[in-house]
């Protein structure tokens, strides 16, 4: 069996809206890039103020009908993200083969200075990917498996081997260790001279 490099080329249809005119289509800016750039439709005399912990929906004067089976994921810009702060709210944004509407990019400020987002800017990427749909199953019980409940950082952030203890099982340890040593030190202290 054989891999086939050659990315899946599919259509999406695109209307571009009155304040969208003049602007760019969302473009690859590189042969293997997996994002569409999506750009600002704002007023060129209007641009868009965000305050350090600001939001904004932002336009980007098109709307697109995505074939069945796909969807559209808004997600940040890097450069934008790491310079700036400025990142996507609800990332990734959804949007669903199904929705008609002008596609719109929820950001926040994330950094510490005031950021405007101008006509024709850059502000997010959007990637179309194919979507699986589930079939739930209700059942009374769930499978066994070795991670059970542990969740929310239980896999801690070291790189080192995992040790199968159970983070509170590990806070007990370390506690029980430290107990042991805090007596072990009073007992030095608190030693009779003549023993």
């Amino acid at each position: 069996m054989s891999f086939d490099p050659t990315p899946t080329r599919i259509e999406v249809a695109v209307v571009r809206l009155d304040h969208a005119e003049e602007l760019a289509l969302p473009a690859y800016q590189t042969a293997d890039a997996a994002g569409l750039d999506l750009v600002a439709a704002v007023p060129a005399d209007e641009p868009v103020e965000m305050p350090p912990g600001g939001r904004a929906l932002v336009p980007t004067g098109l709307k697109i009908a995505l074939p069945a089976g796909f969807e559209g994921q808004v997600r940040p810009r890097s450069g934008l993200a790491i310079r700036h702060g400025i990142t996507v709210l609800n990332a990734p944004g959804t949007i669903d083969a199904d929705y008609r509407g002008e596609v719109l990019v929820a950001l926040v400020n994330l950094g510490k200075d005031l950021f405007t987002i101008s006509r024709g800017m850059r502000i997010a990427q959007l990637v179309v990917a194919p979507v699986t749909r589930a079939v739930l199953a209700e059942v009374a019980e769930l499978p066994a498996s070795e991670r059970g409940e542990g969740g929310f950082g239980s896999t801690g952030t070291d790189s080192a081997e995992r040790t199968g203890i159970s983070p509170v099982e590990e806070i007990s340890r370390a506690g029980s260790q430290f107990v042991l040593r805090v007596k072990h030190f009073l007992g030095e202290i608190f030693r009779s001279p003549d023993k």
